[in-house]
């Protein structure tokens, strides 16, 4: 193994700073089997029988470039692949920076001599569930491509091979995710038009995926990436106090409003009793937490917390237990509905005492009791943030966020509120 040739890029931790000390993210292992026995097209049936990697390697032999190749080096021991900058990865495409590590591998930046431009490649890590969970990323994005006669706002995908035991998908290359954007800009909030375009843009490509009966169940503002990276300066007013000419009281605004939704690794298509954990903790649903069984509208709450995290700069729900978040959604939402508990699974059932939820008796600390109470209502909480269209935000939201799935807006009912009528948008 010729080590000397191995750029060594520290590890990028995808988690976000919070206010309390938590545990980590509670993300569940992906799903990976759950497509087997579906009909997904081809790509099913490799991930079913174990034939990956036979298939793959024989399609795409003949794209490994022979002369040029790096060195063999082996994967590090999580499976990741090693690489040096300016590396070659096959003979189209040579690596030109690292923009990012997730569970799932690493993302590149790496220049298509074909196209003459740049593109990210997701380089899958070299395990088993990961390789079957990428091809099932690919033919969602497949049909969500064959599909999307343009607006739909879903990521492009534009090639995929299997390269030294890793799948390799090929996307358009985008600008920041807006949860990196948030990050970048000292957790400011987004101006309220902005929060409008880029709201009815998110919910377009959710009622695009839900029509093709496609639940995409990770939605976050780590996977909506703004298609550009450029931005302007404003004055943050709300930090007026002090000298303009300090830039700490400037926030980022973007130039244009355009994202695109990206990570289709755990989407599933519609089926009778989905009760597995789904969603990145902040924006799961409350139905999945009790265990109620999920479908198209986990989505549409996610999409409501990421609004609420646009138009505030942090995340609705800060916490890393199951009693604390339905806590915290009674706080800002008010009770959960008494049939929805008398519903929950075994699981979700110590959450329940006497019909209600069984708080503060069954807090884990006063911290966390405090952690509860310092939230503010909806309402509240919005109108602090937002100087114009809060009315109607407000009432968007009440529809987003309803506790029982059943009387949740849809998507495309989303649309056609009156907080994305044509007078509202910035001209």
């Amino acid at each position: 193994m010729e080590m000397e040739h191995v750029t060594i890029i520290p590890i990028t931790h995808l988690d976000r700073p919070r206010k309390r000390a938590r545990l980590g993210w509670d993300v569940p292992q992906a799903q990976v089997g759950i497509f087997c026995g579906q009909e997904v097209g081809n790509v099913a049936s490799y991930a079913s029988s174990g034939a990956i990697s036979d298939h793959t390697s024989s399609l795409f032999v003949k794209g490994v470039a022979r002369n040029g190749s790096p060195p063999w080096r082996e994967d590090d021991k999580d499976g990741h692949y090693m690489f040096a900058l300016g590396d070659n990865l096959t003979s189209r495409y040579k690596i030109h920076s690292k923009m990012g590590e997730g569970t799932f591998g690493q993302v590149l930046e790496c220049w298509d001599r074909e196209r003459k431009e740049m593109v990210a490649i997701k380089i899958v890590r070299g395990i088993k569930k990961y390789r079957e969970a990428a091809m099932i990323e690919i033919e969602v994005l497949q049909q969500l491509g064959k599909h999307d006669k343009g607006g739909n706002h879903c990521v492009e995908i534009r090639n995929w091979f299997d390269y030294r035991n890793h799948i390799c998908i090929v996307f358009e290359k985008l600008g920041p995710s807006l949860y990196d954007f948030l990050r970048k800009n000292n957790y400011r909030s987004f101006p309220i038009d902005l929060v409008r375009e880029i709201g009815r843009q998110l919910l377009e490509c959710v009622a695009f995926m839900h029509d093709l009966h496609m639940i995409h169940t990770d939605l976050k503002p780590e996977n909506i990436l703004l298609v550009s990276s450029e931005y302007v300066k404003v004055s943050d007013y709300k930090n007026s106090s002090r000298s303009p000419k300090d830039s700490f009281y400037y926030k980022r605004v973007p130039k244009s409003s355009a994202i695109k939704v990206i990570d289709f690794g755990s989407t599933t298509y519609e089926r009778l009793d989905q009760n597995y954990i789904v969603s990145t903790r902040h924006y799961r649903a409350p139905e999945v937490i009790l265990g109620l069984g999920w479908s198209y509208p986990c989505d549409v709450w996610s999409v409501g917390c990421i609004l609420v995290e646009l138009c505030t700069g942090e995340a609705l729900f800060q916490t890393h237990e199951n009693l604390e978040h339905l806590a915290m959604m009674e706080r800002v939402l008010g009770p959960i509905p008494q049939h929805m508990l008398k519903r929950v699974d075994r699981h979700a059932e110590k959450y329940v005492r006497r019909g209600r939820l069984d708080w503060p008796g069954g807090s884990a600390s006063r911290e966390s009791i405090k952690a509860v109470l310092k939230l503010l209502r909806l309402q509240n909480l919005i109108m602090q943030h937002v100087d114009h269209s809060a009315g109607d935000l407000i009432n968007l939201l009440q529809g987003l966020l309803r506790y029982d799935p059943l009387d949740r807006l849809t998507a495309r009912e989303a649309l056609i509120h009156p907080f994305f009528a044509k007078d509202h948008l910035r001209r």
